[in-house]
This record gives structure tokens, C-alpha cells and sequence, in this order.
């Protein structure tokens, strides 16, 4: 590999950061909406970029479950319906329950104080009615057993996943009965870890807090304006 090769692959690697991050921020202000066909010609111009680094972050929001890359007929946002968030959910409560099977030893009394100090965060967060801040102390408190696996590529997949959920785009409203079920869930998981039932803490993440049928009816009223009813159950 000559010189010039050499130095030109970061500058290249970053690029398709680059443009890869505008894409997402673009749909998680909303500004690009699910269901959408995008215009390469116009982002390509937009972002001052040619169309080989704008292929390769559409390849890789595809990877993502971001957009769809269909023959002939363009790069559309994907939709989330309730089919894809059953099955999101499914996913999610089997990776983080493998998640927190695998860092049980390391779980000590000064990792499930902090988490219930974030649970009590986001119980400040609900009486203030301040979602964003909420939002911000679940997912630290989740991130709390997860940055202690060792398992680069399933903390990444929990993550991609839960952006698919939440910040496609971030909805402005929430459902203050789901977000108090939620705490408490995760008080129930404290609990259990404080006692030393791994296994019962894992099956509460499976089972329960990332179970769609029994979260099903939070999350009809939390995507009731958002999403279709493509592949979901009746």
C-alpha cells in the first residue's frame, strides 16, 4: 500500500461517519420521515459529498433496519410498525438478558446503589414531567450492568436497537402509566440483584420489561399516532 493510499483511508472512514451521523440526526429530528423515498442527488449536494460515502452510510443504516434499499425504485425510510417492534422487543429482552447472565459477578452493592439512584432519576424526571431527562437516566441505568460486558457487539446491538425504537424520530409525548410501570420493574430487578437471584433478574428483563405482549398495550398508546399495524398481532 503506497503512501497516498495510507493516508487517504481515515480521512475516507470519516467521511462515511460523517455522513452517516447527518443521516441519522436527520431522521431523529424527523426531518427525513419513515416511509419516505429519499432524494441521493439532493443529500449528496446537501452534504458536499460525492455518492460513494452516501452509499456506504445507506448500506449501513440498511445493516440497521434504518432504510430499505429497493431495486429500481430508491432508498426509503423504513417504517416502524408493530410487528417490527414485537419483534425489536424480542430481541431486546434476550440480549440483555445474556447481557446481565454474563456480568452477574461483577455486579457488587455499589452498582445497584447507583442503579437505584438512576431509577429514583427518573422518578424525579416523571414528577417534573421532563421526558428527556427521564429518558436519559433509563437508559444509564440499563447501560449500568451492560458497560461491564466485555461483548462489544451485543452493547452495540442493544444500543442500535433501542435508537430504532425511540429516536426514529424521539416522540414528544410519552405515557406516564408505562414510564411508572417501567420504575418499578426495575426497582423488582434491583431487588433481585441486591438478593443474589441473577436468574430471576434475567427472566424479569425476558419476560416482563422487554416482553411486547405484556407491554403491549403501553406501547399501542405510545405509537398509536406513529406507527401501522403491518405484522403486528390482532
Amino acid at each position: 500500500m503506497d503512501r497516498a493510499t495510507a493516508e487517504s483511508k481515515p480521512q475516507a472512514q470519516s467521511l462515511r461517519e460523517t455522513v452517516y451521523e447527518f443521516l441519522r440526526d436527520r431522521m431523529n429530528q424527523g426531518l427525513l420521515r419513515p416511509g419516505s423515498y429519499l432524494d441521493l442527488n439532493a443529500l449528496a449536494e446537501e452534504i458536499g459529498t460525492s455518492r460513494t460515502p452516501l452509499r456506504d452510510a445507506l448500506l449501513r443504516l440498511e445493516s440497521e433496519g434504518f432504510v430499505e434499499i429497493q431495486n429500481r425504485k430508491g432508498v426509503r425510510v423504513a417504517a416502524l410498525t408493530l410487528g417490527s417492534i414485537r419483534d425489536i422487543y424480542e430481541i431486546l429482552g434476550g440480549l440483555e438478558s445474556v447481557g446481565l447472565r454474563s456480568v452477574a459477578g461483577q455486579i457488587g452493592p455499589d452498582l445497584i446503589a447507583h442503579m437505584e439512584g438512576l431509577n429514583e432519576e427518573m422518578t424525579r424526571a416523571l414528577d417534573a414531567s421532563d421526558f428527556a431527562r427521564y429518558y436519559a437516566a433509563n437508559l444509564a441505568f440499563h447501560d449500568a450492568y451492560l458497560d461491564l460486558s466485555t461483548n462489544t457487539e451485543l452493547v452495540r446491538r442493544i444500543h442500535i436497537l433501542k435508537q430504532r425504537l425511540y429516536d426514529f424520530p424521539r416522540l414528544k409525548g410519552f405515557v406516564p402509566e408505562w414510564e411508572r410501570a417501567s420504575i418499578i420493574e426495575h426497582q423488582e430487578l434491583v431487588e433481585s440483584l441486591r438478593r443474589g437471584e441473577v436468574t430471576q433478574a434475567a427472566d424479569l428483563l425476558r419476560d416482563v420489561h422487554w416482553s411486547f405482549t405484556h407491554q403491549e398495550p403501553f406501547i399501542r398508546d405510545y405509537y398509536a399516532a406513529t406507527v401501522s399495524n403491518g405484522g403486528a398481532p390482532d
